[in-house]
């Protein structure tokens, strides 16, 4: 609303002004009326009006006195001269003054309107003229500091007005001074997208409030660019700052920190190290922050699961509950996690690997009984060419996992002989072990005879066929894929006899496991 003051010496016309004409109808919010222009002087610092509606001649200063002396305490005020004096004269002067308008006292109530509208206009055009530079302004104060951010930007090729937009990060010429990047992410007021841009907005006000420093508010991450006075006071500052806005908004905070750099050019090192140093979140022992120069020397853990891994995966995917196969994703990625020289990089390629594994498992054993396509079993969940970690990377390897639980035992409830493809998925979960007919049998409640029987039937070979072919095409795949010794290969498919092994897989391929693994 605009606030509206009226100023008149005379009682009779100030409340006349005040009651003839709707001002809140129009958009205006009255004000108590003034009987002088000392009166109304008195109250502007308070009561902050944008128009003053006023007479020019009054006891004690006049009309004009009040309009130069506004004019002067805020220049967008709007002032309309209302006076019984036809003099154009007292217009020119009222020009000079500030004045935005020009009435008579004779003026009928639709010339008072439509001359106070124009003046209500005017100051909606310059609120939203205000309202567009301010943000012109911002856009180009963000495209600066993304800039330094982004790039190795030198000082000298910056535009020249770059420490007016971005005053908090220009260093002082007496040196001593430094400049640090740093990453914030938040949390805590829950996963939607609104409430986490608001978050974002909140903390940001309060790091820009607390800090000498620059901000630059992104999608999921604030990019915060401290001037420190000296090399500990940068981070006892943002320590501190940080512990007030976890009291005050009730949320956590982590941060990410680059090393101190000398120059503006520089920038773009510490915002990248900062960078580095967000992907280690919830990978480190401390949970709200990590530097850069505690991770940079890591060279990276596991990438890949061993046979052993893939055999114990393979074995609960078919017969484990989901709360033990969780509990075997949170421990083995645990594990991970101990590792002092783990990354982000080499930890989700340790993931993949786990889920790649149960991907050829679980296609193994579609392929072994005539099912190709896992896409309905799959549900349209995501596969690991689409995988991406993130901060609970046991529980995102546990949803991978129990997604292939599930397509296995759909598959397997489906049809009469869903007691063979129980026995195939653990022929293909125990393929290291020397399993019988009879163990197998068992495996599935069926008396080995009759087992023999209907395997026969529905699978078209034999058992001991059909173990054998299996061997020998996961041991394709090993000797494709891993690097194993061909000793260590033929143990993962249960064989302890190495010749014996090269004599089957050479009948099986029509290579020996050398010439196969060395084939162009």
């Amino acid at each position: 609303m605009i606030r509206l003051l009226i100023v008149d010496d005379e009682v009779i016309i100030r409340n006349g002004l005040s009651s003839v004409i709707d001002w809140e109808g129009l958009g205006f919010t009255l004000l108590a009326p003034a009987a002088s222009a000392e009166e109304a002087l008195e109250r502007l610092i308070e009561e902050k009006p944008h128009v003053i509606l006023t007479d020019i001649r009054m006891a004690g200063q006049s009309g004009l006195d009040l309009a130069r002396e506004a004019h002067l305490f805020n220049p967008q005020i709007e002032t309309v001269i209302l006076t019984g004096y036809d003099d154009f004269k007292y217009a020119q002067q009222a020009i000079r003054f500030g004045v935005s308008d020009y009435l008579l006292k004779t003026s009928r109530p639709e010339e008072i309107i439509k001359t106070m509208m124009k003046a209500k206009q005017r100051i909606l055009q310059h609120r939203e003229e205000e309202r567009q530079d301010h943000t012109h302004r911002v856009i180009y104060r963000n495209r600066l500091l993304e800039r330094l951010l982004t790039e190795s930007a030198r000082e000298d090729s910056l535009p020249p007005e770059w420490a007016e937009h971005l005053p908090q990060i220009q260093l002082s010429p007496v040196g001593g001074e430094s400049l640090q990047v740093v990453i914030i992410k938040t949390s805590g007021w829950g996963t939607q997208p609104q409430i986490r841009s608001l978050l974002l907005f909140a903390v940001d006000n309060c790091l820009n409030n607390l800090l000498e420093c620059e901000t630059l508010l992104r999608k999921d991450d604030i990019a915060l660019v401290l001037r420190n006075a000296s090399a500990t006071a940068g981070q006892r500052l943002l320590k501190h700052a940080s512990a007030q806005i976890r009291q005050a908004l009730k949320c956590e905070l982590f941060a990410a920190i680059g090393t101190e750099v000398k120059h503006i050019k520089d920038l773009h090192k510490s915002y990248c190290q900062a960078l580095y140093a967000a992907s280690f979140q919830g990978l480190t022992e401390t949970t709200d922050s990590v530097a850069y120069e505690q991770i940079k020397d890591r060279s990276g853990g596991r990438t890949v699961c061993s046979l052993e891994e893939e055999a114990e995966l393979a074995s609960l995917l078919q017969n484990g509950s989901p709360i033990e196969l969780k509990a075997w994703a949170t421990n083995i990625i645990g594990r991970q996690l101990h590792d002092p020289e783990l990354t982000p990089d080499s930890l989700r390629a340790f993931v993949i690997s786990i889920i790649v594994s149960g991907h050829r498992w679980l296609e193994r054993v579609m392929r072994a009984i005539g099912k190709g396509d896992l896409s309905p079993l799959l549900c349209g969940k995501d596969l690991p060419e689409s995988f991406s970690l993130f901060n609970e990377p046991a529980e995102t390897l546990f949803s991978q996992l129990i997604t292939l639980r599930d397509a296995y035992h759909k598959s397997a409830a489906d049809g009469p002989s869903s007691y063979i493809q129980q026995a195939v998925a653990y022929i293909q979960a125990h393929l290291a072990c020397n399993i019988s007919l009879q163990q197998v049998a068992g495996a599935v409640h069926l008396h080995p005879h009759h087992f023999s029987e209907v395997f026969k039937r529905e699978m078209g070979i034999n058992y001991l066929e059909f173990v054998t072919r299996e061997r020998m095409r996961r041991a394709e795949e090993l000797l494709t894929q891993s690097p194993a010794k061909i000793s260590e290969i033929a143990k993962s498919v249960g064989y302890e006899d190495i010749k014996y092994f090269g004599q089957l897989f050479k009948k099986h391929t029509g290579k020996t496991p050398s010439e196969f693994r060395n084939k162009p």
